[in-house]
């Protein structure tokens, strides 16, 4: 089977879904969802069970962390959620925060990680590595049980 077309792993289904609870009690909205084409990515969509504008993107698909800011800054509304592949995704974290969050797992960025952050900007395209606050980071082991993380 293609990479591209890989479905989510029974981790990944039970990940997705805490993930998107965790979203839910924080009351994250997205105005839009900028997520990779791949099965596995559309699967975790799906699993979130996030509102938002979704907006399939090829190009986000391993896509290395400079096009993921180029993407990003492409966004519209108040709030934007990128779902995308490691280790792409990963960089982008660990670039577009002005200061790391002290967590011993933001380094490696696990599979499904996931980091919400304030931009200093009121334009996505005004958006550059380097700038934005943590507002939160976690990883699904933390919601699950570190045995699968």
């Amino acid at each position: 089977m293609a990479d591209h077309d890989r479905p989510l792993n029974k981790r990944g289904r039970t990940s997705a879904k805490a993930i998107g609870n965790w979203l839910k009690t924080l009351e994250i909205v997205p105005d839009v969802i900028l997520c990779s084409d791949a099965v596995r990515t559309v699967e975790t969509h799906a699993r979130l069970g996030i509102e938002g504008e979704l907006r399939l993107r090829r190009d986000l698909y391993l896509a290395e962390a400079d096009a993921i800011l180029e993407i990003m800054q492409q966004a519209e509304g108040a709030c934007a959620m990128i779902i995308g592949h490691n280790p792409g995704i990963g960089e982008f974290a660990r670039r577009i925060v002005a200061n790391p969050p002290p967590h011993g797992r933001f380094e490696d960025f696990p599979t499904a990680a996931t980091l919400i952050v304030d931009m200093p900007a009121d334009d996505w395209k005004a958006g550059h590595f380097g700038t934005s606050r943590v507002v939160n980071f976690i990883t699904p082991g933390e919601l699950t049980g570190p045995e699968k993380d």
